[in-house]
């Protein structure tokens, strides 16, 4: 099963860093966020990734054609007038990540739209490029394998400008919408399955995927959540950044389950 990750939004919230880079390689305790989140899902045993990439999406190219030289012990040998590398032991994950140009102002449905070809008919995962969490995802897809329908999306509680879900007793989507001032609400956090007719709910580069399509699942009973009580946070501005890297550098972040 394939990981979708949605990286090419603009990052205007935080422009401290976002003017030079995408925001999911802004990084924190020394890697991208987007390394953050793909080791979380490795952990697990998905391995193959899809990135989203569009504003500034060299960046991303370019920090993975760099990757396991950066990661790898080498000899570089000019004694013959040559330039000749020796790679030795090497210390780079076992992924396959393949990175897509899905445009510089395509809304989110629109990215996942244009990744289509590159996931043919199977359910895959998604999640965006700017958040974390410890979520097990081998119990994520267990979950949306047996409910049977078309997608599901992790759920926490927590008081921030996302879109608000109505959760009924079955854990069905009843309904999607914007947050209100007053709300402490699930949010949608993410970390979705998705089975491959999302493809058709989506009706190109205009489509923001938290509206219709989602809308339209909750609407069907085709949307499932699967509620999270542990560790999710956004990176949305330099506040949460640092939070995130004195988690970190205190040793005391969640989502590293990898190192546990």
């Amino acid at each position: 099963m394939k990981v979708v990750i949605l990286a090419g939004g603009l990052g205007t919230r935080i422009s401290e860093e976002s003017q030079f880079k995408p925001k999911p390689m802004i990084e924190i305790g020394e890697k991208p966020i987007l390394w953050h989140i793909m080791k979380s899902y490795s952990y697990y045993g998905f391995d193959e990734f899809v990135i989203c990439a569009g504003y500034k999406q060299y960046v991303i190219k370019e920090w993975f054609a760099d990757y396991f030289l950066h990661n790898s012990d080498v000899t570089f040998d000019f004694s013959n007038g040559k330039n000749d590398m020796t790679i030795h032991n090497h210390h780079c994950e076992p992924w396959k990540v393949t990175v897509v140009d899905t445009g510089l102002n395509t809304m989110t449905g629109g990215r996942i739209k244009r990744i289509q070809p590159y996931i043919g008919n199977e359910s895959f995962l998604m999640t965006y490029g700017d958040g974390v969490c410890d979520v097990n995802i081998a119990e994520l897809v267990e979950f949306h394998r047996k409910h049977g329908k078309v997608a599901t999306l992790t759920a926490v509680m927590l008081e921030q400008q996302k879109g608000v879900l109505d959760i009924g007793g079955d854990n069905a989507v009843k309904s999607f919408r914007e947050k209100n001032q007053t709300d402490v609400a699930p949010i949608n956090a993410g970390y979705m399955v998705l089975n491959p007719e999302i493809f058709e709910y989506i009706e190109g580069d205009a489509t923001v995927f938290e509206r219709e399509p989602l809308e339209k699942l909750a609407q069907k009973g085709e949307l499932m959540s699967y509620m999270h009580w542990g560790f999710w946070q956004c990176m949305d501005n330099k506040r949460e950044k640092d939070m995130l890297e004195k988690l970190l550098a205190t040793n005391k972040a969640p989502w590293k389950k990898w190192e546990e």
